[in-house]
């Protein structure tokens, strides 16, 4: 059995101080801020073992395997805890030259991670237990350890031997979105392979066709990338490489077929797994479009391991309820609050590992959040922690939207009657500003006689929200939020607007400066005189409480995990639908029917030029 080197001298220290507040303050956010890492020492028992099989994992391609562990401590209790560590050398050699604490760790980055033991039945009694732990290729091999002391004063009694995928540089996950044409589909994926070894490409046709080759370009970052702790110690795991590939000049709802792949210098090659998906549609072009949006899901573990039972319950019910209609979906916006990975940058291979099967499928589009943005004298609008470091640089590496600068993660993407208007909540969004200058631009260039469907996207709550803190401050929405922007929703006629960040349902009547302009409240005929809003952040993470009282404009409010699904069945039908992750059955629905000299009807603050009578 190989036991990771634990002799390497003098010790380094590896966290700052910090970090002990900060990861107390977000440990409800990310289970990993509870372990105090830093504080573990070394007291390998001789009487203690654990032990995982099988030795090499993937052996039939697979990128995700499941792990057998056993394990025995002659003094079993409750604090007693496996944890996942990957790279399997999680020894002090790994840490960087930093001192600040006045004494050196034993271990220095967190674990993927971790079960208790006392979760095998029978370990309390006689010191035997056995986990199963489902992994993922994360380009590197695994080791695991066996702990007591609990969460906050870990001790190592036993190390596993090492495990590793068959493969684990293979490219994994991949990643579709719109390009910045609307005949342009970007396919985005983790590796291994950097340039120098391998030639990263995308293998593609129409369905049933001849196909071609189109190569990808290949980016990484490092440790000194991130912003702040734990991002840049405890929670750093090298990223590997991601490659994004530009396939051009799509025919509207083609069917393409397509697999990820990399060209050795010896010219073997090395190819990730084969999917199909299909073209945008035309913009204006009169036919079925379907479309998801959600926000805050985060990533849940299906081995039932910490995540699962206390960090992000609806997470997996939202995935799986989407995998079982995917048939029925053409887009999907996931709109901030992606991982909740605050700075433990292994959570985010996780994270792209569990939504594969939608994001292999069909474009997912992202917007940002806080828990991908804010971080302390980084630019970010709002002065928080809630990145855990990360400052951005994962959600603008991961995922590709078609952006003119990634740091600046606003953006328009046209589906056919659809335009979507995506801003980032986490820049400074107010008049005057380059954002300000982007939503205007573009809620006022769109067409509405061939996209009748206009649609502006944020993750926080720029419009309206009974959720309690918004009630509590007075505002029920972000200050500044509706002052600076719902000028412009009126003037172009914004049909619906979505927002995540308040973790719960809830829809309010078309409304323009705090009062309703319809008494309707399923079905909207006719000019549309205001913009209904839709908080839709119960993805996954946990629900937040509303209000004690229910605003006039709050026309349904569901404390519950769930997302919306928008139907165009033509330029003048849309069908907007609140389904749970639970059962994917309708909660609340609405439809629009309307011709385009509704849009184009006089209304308050909104009034096209006149013009002189023959």
């Amino acid at each position: 059995m190989k036991i990771p080197n634990f002799s390497y001298l003098p010790l380094l220290v590896c966290i700052v101080a910090a970090v002990l507040t900060g990861a107390a303050a977000r440990g409800h956010d990310q289970p990993l801020a509870n372990i105090a890492i830093h504080h573990a020492r070394i007291a390998l028992d001789n009487s203690a073992y654990i032990k995982a099989s099988p030795y090499v994992l993937g052996e039939k391609g697979d990128d995700t395997d499941w792990v057998t562990v056993e394990y025995f401590s002659p003094n079993a209790t409750t604090n007693d805890w496996i944890a996942v560590f990957s790279p399997a050398n999680f020894n002090s050699s790994t840490c960087p030259a930093v001192n600040v604490e006045g004494q050196d760790p034993d271990i220095c980055t967190s674990p993927i991670k971790y079960q208790f033991a006392n979760y095998s039945s029978g370990y309390l009694s006689t010191g035997k237990g056995l986990v199963k732990f489902q992994l993922i290729n994360q380009r590197s091999d695994f080791s695991f350890a066996l702990l007591t002391g609990g969460l906050s004063k870990p001790s190592l009694i036993a190390v596993s031997n090492t495990i590793v995928f068959k493969n684990p540089k293979a490219p994994v996950y991949p990643r579709l979105a719109q390009g910045k044409e609307w005949n342009e589909m970007t396919v985005t994926w983790t590796s291994g392979y950097d340039i120098s070894e391998a030639y990263p490409f995308v293998e593609w046709g129409m369905l049933w066709g001849p196909s071609t080759r189109t190569p990808a370009g290949t980016i990484t970052f490092n440790r000194g990338s991130m912003c702040g702790e734990p991002a840049r110690t405890v929670g750093w795991r090298d990223p590997g490489f991601i490659h994004t590939s530009f396939l051009k000049d799509l025919w509207p709802n083609k069917q393409y077929y397509y697999k990820v792949g990399h060209e050795l210098l010896n010219g073997t090659i090395v190819y990730g797994k084969a999917y199909t998906f299909k073209a945008s549609p035309f913009p204006g072009q009169n036919s079925l479009q379907r479309v998801i949006i959600f926000g805050d899901m985060g990533k849940a573990e299906r081995d039932e391991s910490n995540e699962y039972s206390n960090y992000q319950p609806g997470s997996l019910n939202t995935t799986d309820t989407l995998v079982k209609d995917l048939d029925n979906i053409d887009i999907i916006f996931h709109i901030g609050d992606i991982v909740y990975a605050n700075g433990y940058i292994s959570q985010w291979d996780q994270f792209t590992a569990q939504v594969e099967p939608l994001t292999a499928k069909v474009p997912y589009m992202m917007a940002s959040g806080n828990h991908e943005r804010d971080w302390p004298n980084t630019g970010s609008f709002y002065a928080g922690f809630d990145s855990g470091g990360e400052c951005g640089v994962l959600l603008e590496s991961m995922y590709y939207v078609p952006t003119e600068n990634r740091a600046n993660y606003w953006y328009q993407t046209d589906y056919g009657m659809f335009r979507f208007c995506v801003a980032d909540t986490e820049h400074d969004w107010r008049e005057g500003t380059e954002q300000y200058k982007f939503i205007e631009k573009c809620l006022s260039t769109v067409d509405r006689k061939q996209q009748p469907w206009l649609i502006f996207i944020a993750h926080r709550v720029l419009g309206y929200s009974s959720g309690y803190f918004y009630a509590n401050e007075g505002s029920f929405a972000e200050p500044m939020g509706r002052e600076s922007l719902q000028q412009l929703w009126q003037k172009y006629r914004v049909d619906i607007a979505f927002y995540g960040h308040v973790h719960n349902y809830e829809r309010t009547c078309p409304i323009y400066e705090n009062q309703c302009v319809s008494t309707e409240k399923s079905h909207y005929s006719g000019t549309m005189n205001g913009t209904i809003h839709a908080v839709v952040g119960g993805g996954g993470s946990h629900i937040a409480a509303f209000s004690n009282s229910t605003p006039a404009w709050s026309i349904y409010r569901d404390l519950d995990y769930g997302f919306v699904k928008l139907t165009a069945f033509n330029h003048s039908s849309l069908l907007f639908e609140y389904k749970k992750s639970s059962d994917g059955n309708v909660y609340d629905s609405f439809t629009i029917d309307r011709d385009y000299r509704d849009v184009l009807a006089c209304v308050v603050d909104s009034c096209p030029p006149k013009t002189l009578a023959n």
